[in-house]
């Protein structure tokens, strides 16, 4: 297997040299647009296309000539071995896989970006590849892997998305378009924040966009030692900030520890490295420390009937460093790593083992959380719990079943595996829309401006998580800290507007009381209630805060308004003008537009502001 040469960010030493053109082969089909004169893209009977989102890009760069129809290397002879990996992996997860296809699109991306280097000096093409090379590990479908190699066409070659449409098709050309970032010359500094809220919409349409994403941030990460050094922490952090959490998120933990530990290491690498020699000497002694304790909970599972493998799970490092506070000082085995039971059965058997668990070893108090009777946002289904060793240091369990274990590895990208096989079914996957973190940031994301926008994400998406309740027994998630405004609010925004207290577990409790898992929460409201400036100091999640800051902004407009108009209708009244008589006839809404206002309560609050002079807006009534 080829080893690839690992880079980084983009690099291009010199424009991609042009291909060499020609006619197409007699009798092939030519698309209208495409570069490549590829053949259509083939279809099932009735399948629906989705249309992308944004314009097509603007080529870059000097026009080249049409290249002839590419020839498959699978007919032509032996794969390349820069491909053959990946074809290999694809092949292996994938049986029934396009492979046709999948050569089709490294044969594209590789003369595309032919003569661009990364930081590290090797060819670009093994970025592309790379990333293809995670997805399809991750058992990912040929479309996301065609995608893949295709993501950084648009955005660093001439390769326009029209013409990957035509030559593609719509599927791969949303995902390619999902990915792509927005171009810095023309949006200025909104460029990064728009990027990642048009990822967050095209994610709402298909998840495997934000799936390719990360991949591609992973590598990115991967290669972070070929960036200067004082960009490879900032990298880092806007990685941890607003990347990682799109991977817990979706549930993809393979994507997310390793991510995590990555930037850890670009962020911190004393830190890492002090971690990561603590941590291997704990696991040194795992083994040892722990068989008293497999041992025990292997009879109880055996007397009660369960058949289930039981495992030692070594913690990230970084989960690790966060948990210790960074004092690895004499770090402990059962603080390095946690067993994992994996049942061989149905969910019912996930509790009798739990049982099992809890007879074998003493549980701790208040430490039993039950994520298969309520799965968290990102799909993840298990039981934990603390007990205490026969050694007498507590650790965790976590109890799945075999079924389970796929969806709390891989997330969204287990069940797109999952719904390979029904196209029905892998649409409505790849589109969830029962995601409640991707339900709450599209409700709020249309709403903020460019530069709130990447602040109120960063704070949405590092939020915990719990479930609090209504008194019918509807679930709500929020976030670790809500308050029951939060509750309000994330009930509907006008029942937070209205929100004057709240009865929790049955007790009265103030706006600002914190709600915890379980709580059964019922707002009281009142027809004139509204919102006030202190509610910003209590309200935590992003939806609400953007609520009542709206809500505040139209309350401030309204009576600037008011004031501006009661101003101008005194200095026209001295001239025996009637302002009531000149909105009825439109004469003011004429001033109003002939001076750039849309509406005459914009013109009448620019007025109270002191941005519009009163001398010269009476001159424009008087002249009526």
């Amino acid at each position: 297997m080829t080893t690839l040469d690992p880079a980084n960010s983009t690099g291009t030493a010199s424009a991609a040299g042009a291909p060499e053109g020609g006619a197409a082969l007699p009798g092939a089909p030519v698309p209208a647009r495409g570069r490549f004169g590829l053949p259509p893209v083939r279809r099932a009977p009735g399948a629906a296309s989705r249309v992308p989102r944004g314009p097509d890009r603007l080529p870059r760069g000097p026009a080249r000539l049409p290249l002839r129809r590419l020839r498959s290397a699978a007919a032509d002879g032996p794969v390349g071995p820069a491909v053959a990996p990946l074809l290999a992996v694809h092949r292996s997860a994938c049986p029934g896989g396009d492979e046709a296809e999948l050569l089709r699109g490294y044969e594209v991306a590789e003369r595309l970006h032919r003569g661009q280097l990364r930081k590290s000096g090797a060819p670009y093409i093994t970025h592309p590849l790379a990333v293809a090379m995670i997805l399809a590990g991750m058992g990912m479908d040929t479309t996301t892997l065609v995608a893949a190699l295709l993501h950084d066409t648009v955005e660093d070659t001439p390769y326009t998305l029209g013409e990957l449409r035509a030559d593609f098709g719509e599927e791969v050309a949303v995902l390619v378009d999902g990915v792509t970032k927005l171009d810095g010359s023309r949006w200025g500094e909104r460029a990064e924040a728009e990027t990642f809220r048009k990822i967050v919409l095209a994610a709402a349409a298909d998840l495997r966009v934000l799936v390719i994403k990360l991949s591609d941030r992973l590598h990115n990460l991967r290669t972070l030692r070929y960036r200067p050094a004082h960009k490879r922490a900032p990298y880092a952090k806007a990685s941890q900030e607003l990347l990682v959490p799109f991977a817990e998120r979706l549930g993809i933990h393979v994507l997310k520890r390793e991510m995590d530990d990555l930037a850890f290491a670009a962020r911190a690498p004393e830190a890492h490295a002090a971690t990561d020699r603590a941590v291997r000497a704990a696991l040194r002694r795992a083994d040892a420390v722990f068989a008293p304790a497999v041992a025990r909970m292997r009879d109880a599972l055996a007397e009660h009937g369960v058949r289930a493998r039981v495992q030692i799970r070594p913690s990230h490092l970084y989960a690790v460093h966060v948990s210790s506070g960074g004092d690895l000082t004499g770090l402990r085995p059962c603080e390095a790593a946690r067993l994992l039971v994996l049942v061989d059965g149905e969910e019912r058997d996930c509790y009798i083992a739990l049982g099992a668990v809890h007879a074998a070893l003493h549980p701790v108090a208040g430490q039993v959380r039950d994520h298969i009777a309520m799965p968290k946002d990102n799909m993840y289904r298990s039981l934990h719990t603390r007990v205490i060793s026969p050694d007498g240091d507590p650790f965790d369990v976590i109890v799945r079943s075999e079924a389970m274990h796929p969806v709390a590895e891989y997330g969204i990208v287990a069940h797109i595996r999952q719904a390979r096989d029904d196209a029905a079914t892998a649409d409505a996957v790849a589109g969830r829309r029962d995601l409640a973190w991707l339900s709450r940031l599209l409700a709020w994301q249309s709403n903020a401006p460019s530069a709130d926008f990447l602040d109120g994400l960063r704070a949405d998406l590092a939020a915990g998580h719990l479930a609090a309740f209504t008194p019918d027994g509807r679930a709500v998630p929020l976030p670790e800290g809500a308050t029951a405004l939060d509750f309000a609010y994330a009930l509907d925004p006008g029942t937070g507007d209205r929100c004057i207290g709240a009865v929790v577990n049955g007790r009265l409790a103030p706006m600002s009381v914190q709600v915890r898992t379980g709580n059964v929460v019922e707002v009281l409201t009142d027809p004139a209630g509204s919102p006030s400036e202190d509610w910003l100091d209590f309200a935590v999640t992003v939806p609400a805060r953007m609520h009542i800051r709206r809500s505040l902004a139209l309350r401030r407009a309204e009576e600037a308004a008011d004031a501006g108009r009661r101003t101008l209708v005194r200095a026209l009244a001295q001239r025996r003008l009637d302002l009531l008589a000149a909105e009825a006839r439109g004469d003011s809404l004429a001033v109003a537009r002939d001076l750039g206002y849309g509406e005459i309560d914009q013109m009448y609050g620019a007025l109270a502001a002191g941005a519009l002079g009163l001398d010269d807006l009476v001159a424009r009534f008087t002249r009526l």
